[in-house]
């Protein structure tokens, strides 16, 4: 009679073996197999022989291993390729002002009492018929109120002057950014970006990918936060 392999070998390599194994153990656990398929072909019975699909789906399965190890190799490869590549493209934001998630804006007093601001930003989910920005201080005051009009889906980027809604200079200091859009008088989704300074880079760990250091204020982002480069 014929003498099927052994459901413990088959779950084995059919399961769990294949993605903690290593070369060596994987090797030696095809071997096996193997050599219980030929023993099992040598004494099965001739009345009874094993039938095709049997032996097409034992073959199946131990080819699963090796796709699965191969794979996982190949993978492996992609991620590192993937990894070199952010990196390097991050590396080449050192230096560099971005826009990232947040509503923070910062007004410096400059040479001969020039008022300096930090850039400001918005990502429209859709075209708005209406986009209001409203710069609050950090009582939550407005301190100014802009009427952008229309605009599309996407990344825009503006700059404050530095004055309050009486034409005033609004005294140095942090501040913050409010966007409200509408479309049709419906509301249209929105975000808030800011300006931040790229001072290093971050490699990636088992943690995450690559991450910008945007100093002590904003800390770390990772790259695929960055929406506009300035």
């Amino acid at each position: 009679m014929t003498t099927p392999i052994g459901n413990s070998v088959l779950s084995t390599v059919n399961a769990g073996g294949a993605p903690t194994m290593g070369s060596r153990e994987s090797d030696e656990l095809r071997d096996n197999f193997m050599t219980l398929l030929i023993t099992q072909l040598q004494n099965q019975d001739p009345l009874n022989p094993m039938e095709n699909n049997e032996l097409t789906t034992q073959l199946a399965q131990i080819n699963t291993v090796s796709g699965i190890e191969q794979l996982n190799q190949t993978m492996e490869g992609i991620t590192s390729q993937i990894t070199a590549g952010q990196t390097m493209q991050a590396a080449g934001l050192i230096g560099q002002g971005v826009l990232v998630p947040g509503d923070r804006v910062l007004l410096e007093q400059g040479e001969e009492g020039v008022a300096h601001t930090t850039p400001f930003g918005f990502e429209l989910a859709s075209s708005a018929e209406s986009v209001k920005v409203s710069i609050m201080g950090g009582d939550g005051q407005v301190i100014n109120r802009y009427d952008l009009g229309a605009i599309g889906a996407g990344v825009d980027s503006f700059r404050w002057d530095g004055k309050t809604s009486q034409g005033e200079s609004a005294v140095p200091g942090a501040y913050r950014v409010r966007i409200e859009a509408t479309n049709d008088d419906k509301p249209v989704a929105v975000e808030a970006l800011n300006y931040a300074m790229v001072g290093g880079v971050t490699p990636p760990d088992d943690q995450g990918g690559v991450r910008l250091d945007l100093g002590a204020v904003y800390g770390q982002v990772s790259l695929d936060q960055v929406r506009q480069i300035l």
